[in-house]
């Protein structure tokens, strides 16, 4: 039988890539509470990763909204 809200599936996706990228951000939130003054080495690794972390999952959620027919015009000047 063919599914007849095949949109719904695309809207719970992107409702996961959401979740996933609001975490991402919430990680690099408490991170940056508990940095010290002077960051040493392992901060900046730890920073770096979690940034990382949050660009591929903005990524994820475009990619989502891009499928659930969220498209929107570029942003950048042509």
């Amino acid at each position: 039988m063919t599914d007849l809200y095949p949109a719904a599936d695309q809207r719970e996706l992107l409702r996961q890539a959401a979740t996933a990228h609001t975490t991402a951000a919430a990680e690099v939130e408490a991170f940056l509470r508990r940095l010290p003054e002077v960051p040493d080495p392992a901060d900046v690794t730890e920073y770096a990763n979690l940034l990382s972390r949050t660009e591929r999952a903005r990524d994820d959620l475009l990619a989502a909204a891009d499928a659930a027919g969220l498209r929107l015009p570029s942003l950048e000047s042509e």
